[in-house]
């Protein structure tokens, strides 16, 4: 096939520390990814980053993308772009607002994991609205409407510089192709918008801008936000599409130009409506079945089985379904595939909850030199002493090692189930060792407590009408082959890998084809573009199942002592 023939599609994909851009052909294959780094500030519960040096990593990372795949920007068929849920605040003419205390307007994106606004959270959830109902029952200090609260609240010439709020997705899409409506992934999973006021246009013709019909009104009036209603809702988005489809004119002449802060790529070219980070990662894995069940992904059913964990620097759960269940996990939303529901949970660190583990412990300088000297990943290297220690202690299974130690991993509050954002971690059975095998043990008890939690999570869906049996992992630390298998183990399921680790920037890219009209429907894209890898069983060993079920009481028990502990010293300080 002559390469002008061909079509390959541009996924791009912020994450919290880089942007990345990856290169698909028409089977879905990779061919060929780049990553360029964010900068971001951290000052307590205040987290913030820069669209500016956003948008530079962007181009940086295409351009890169484009040279290492030998791929012209002309041969680009359609972009998409996904990003974590962060705030990004512009004024009249697109230039950043400062979101911080220092007032530098280099800083105008408060960043998902940002946890500023949690005393708002709680204001917010007071007034118990029913738009509640589809986050979960309560909202998070991690979602929008507190964030915008409490800046202002707290930052009132920048609130009234502020001439659009926008999802950092929505941002990108606007900065690429000058179109400002948003998507209804980021708008009804983040911002409380009633995404199933569109039930009746999820086909072609009616789902392209539609007005945005879904904001309760009375929401944002009864928590004192009532200017965001103002303009048909110009500040938070006057349309709606759902994602993937076609923005604007497609790339600017602006953005698509080969110059420093551009992308080296084709004006005109099509750019999908965007999605939050994971639910591309959903996009990208969740029709990635074996060919033995292909099958049965036409039955509604089959797709209803199936949970996907998009696993970073903190883990997405993601599950779509025909119908609302009753008793939603965080809410049932209208938002990512249209005709499904979708069903979601979380943990606010599980990447980054390790990295903390291991880069605080004394030992970790001393192992990263030695994992260096090896050239493997500093985590590779406690696997391999785990398995080392194993074999040396005599142990029947590696789970085994952490009889002794347990970790309740909610050291950045607890999303899902509980939603609990004021919930601490816990370790229980430390020591005074301080070497390479206490290192490995915290880590791997970390693991474990990781996987403890999604267990409770898929416990909370089956119990409230779900019948999950079979999870999908993508993201960075799907490629811990440890931290997979524990997973299987803990929560029995069979866990299948796709062909192409970066599922992100796969969903992200499938939204750029069916912006380009290469298929009718991002589900018919899911379906030709997402393949199957490798499949982790759960360990047939009985004795692997009943040392997990214990060690799953303790964890379960661990959070009931700290609402006991929390308790106590209330009334000790009141």
């Amino acid at each position: 096939m002559s390469p002008h023939n061909r079509s390959i599609f541009l996924g791009v994909d912020v994450g919290t520390g880089s942007a990345r851009a990856g290169l698909f052909d028409e089977a879905g294959k990779l061919l060929g990814s780049a990553s360029s780094p964010i900068q971001i500030w951290k000052e307590g519960d205040c987290v913030e980053q820069s669209s500016t040096d956003i948008w530079l990593a962007i181009c940086t990372a295409v351009k890169r993308a484009l040279s290492l795949s030998d791929v012209a920007g002309e041969v680009v068929t359609g972009i998409g772009f996904a990003a974590t849920c962060s705030l990004v605040a512009v004024d009249s003419e697109g230039q950043p607002v400062s979101v911080s205390w220092s007032g530098d307007t280099r800083r105008n994106v408060i960043v998902w994991m940002d946890h500023r606004a949690v005393k708002q959270a709680e204001r917010i959830n007071s007034f118990n609205s029913p738009v509640l109902q589809y986050c979960g029952g309560s909202i998070s200090p991690e979602m929008q409407p507190p964030k915008l609260l409490w800046v202002k609240e707290n930052l009132q010439e920048s609130w009234s510089m502020t001439w659009r709020w926008m999802d950092l997705s929505d941002w990108l899409s606007y900065k690429a192709t000058g179109d400002d409506t948003r998507s209804m992934c980021t708008t009804v999973c983040k911002w409380t918008y009633l995404g199933h006021a569109h039930m009746q246009h999820i086909d072609e013709n009616s789902s392209r801008d539609m007005e945005a019909c879904g904001w309760d009104d009375d929401f944002w009036e009864e928590i004192g936000l009532s200017d965001l209603v103002d303009g048909h809702h110009s500040k938070i988005g006057r349309s709606v599409a759902f994602p993937g489809h076609a923005l604007g004119c497609g790339l600017t002449s602006e953005a698509a130009q080969a110059r420093k802060f551009e992308l080296g790529l084709v004006t005109g070219t099509p750019v999908g409506t965007s999605l939050i980070d994971a639910h591309a990662g959903g996009v990208g894995v969740m029709e990635s079945v074996p060919e033995s069940e292909a099958n049965e992904s036409v039955d509604e059913d089959a797709i209803c089985r199936r949970m996907v964990l998009v696993c970073g620097t903190s883990t997405c759960h993601i599950r779509s379904q025909g119908a609302s269940c009753s008793s939603p996990v965080s809410g049932d939303h209208f938002a990512m595939v249209p005709e499904l529901w979708l069903t979601e949970g979380g943990q606010s660190a599980t990447g980054a909850l390790l990295d903390y583990i291991v880069d605080n412990h004394v030992a970790s300088s001393h192992l990263g030199n030695l994992a260096a000297s090896q050239n493997i990943s500093l985590f590779q290297m406690l696997n391999n002493l785990l398995l080392q220690m194993m074999h040396d202690i005599g142990t029947p299974f590696i789970a085994a090692l952490t009889a002794d130690l347990h970790v309740l991993p909610d050291f950045h509050g607890n999303r899902s189930p509980i939603a609990d954002p004021n919930a601490k971690g816990m370790i229980c059975g430390l020591n005074l060792d301080t070497n390479e095998r206490q290192l490995a043990l915290q880590y791997f008890a970390t693991v474990q407590g990781l996987a403890y939690g999604t267990r409770h999570i898929i416990e909370h869906c089956n119990e409230h009408g779900h019948k999950i049996d079979t999870l999908f992992a993508s993201g960075g630390l799907s490629k811990n082959s440890l931290f997979i298998q524990e997973h299987a183990d803990i929560i029995g399921c069979p866990i299948i890998l796709p062909r192409e680790s970066e599922s992100v920037l796969l969903g992200a890219a499938i939204l750029g084809a069916v912006a380009a009209k290469k298929y009718p429907t991002l589900r018919d894209a899911m379906k030709a573009l997402n393949a199957p890898g490798q499949i982790i069983h759960p360990s047939k060993d009985p004795r692997v199942k009943k040392y997990h079920d214990a060690k799953y009481r303790i964890f379960r028990q661990l959070y009931e002592q700290q609402l006991s502990h929390r308790s106590i010293m209330a009334e000790a300080l009141s």
